[in-house]
Order: structure tokens, then sequence, then C-alpha cells
């Protein structure tokens, strides 16, 4: 079962909410790429995190891939159309997490 924590709650993955599937995602964010100058606040949910939006790059999708597919047990698509648009923002990421995890 995967489980996560939220500021100090402890959630089922199934069991969370898009908005704590948000929030949980906007900390690993943070925190698995160490960005000094941005808190997890900060980010909006439906900004792209790459380009003109958070910023990110080709180096930080790897290492946001490996931090989400951690946190929520989750897999992605070889398909690099499709994980454009599982990445785009925060928003797409929760939804996509969500529909893998209620087909579990």
């Amino acid at each position: 079962m995967d489980v996560a924590e939220i500021r100090g709650v402890w959630y089922t993955i199934r069991d969370m909410t898009q908005e704590e599937i948000e929030a949980k995602l906007k900390d690993v964010i943070v925190s698995s790429l160490a960005l000094e100058d941005v808190a997890a606040e900060d980010i909006q949910t439906d900004a792209p995190l790459f380009g003109d939006g958070l910023g990110l790059d080709s180096i930080d999708a790897l290492e946001l891939g490996m931090a989400v597919k951690k946190a929520f047990g989750v897999t992605f698509s070889s398909n690099p159309a499709d994980n454009r648009k599982t990445f785009h923002s925060v928003k797409t990421l929760a939804e996509y997490i969500e529909r893998q995890n209620k087909a579990k």
C-alpha cells in the first residue's frame, strides 16, 4: 500500500484528495530539486513546470520523475509526448497520479 506524509499526517495515496496530492507534489518538487529560492506555497498549481513557468529543465525532469515515482508509487510512459503532458503542471501531474492510484 502506498503511503505518503503531508504536513505531519499520514495518508494512503488512494485516500488523498487532488488538493492533498498537489500539496505533496509541491513539497516533492522543492525538496527533490533543492530549490533554495522557492517555497512549496510559491508554486502555482496551474503554472507550467518547465520553460517560462517554474523554469525547470530536462535534468530536473529526470530527478523529479524519480522523486514522484518514489513518493507516489507511479510509473510513467516511455513516450516523451505523453510525459510532457503529464509533467506540464502540478495539476496535470496530480491528475495523473490520482488516475494511476485509482487503477491499482
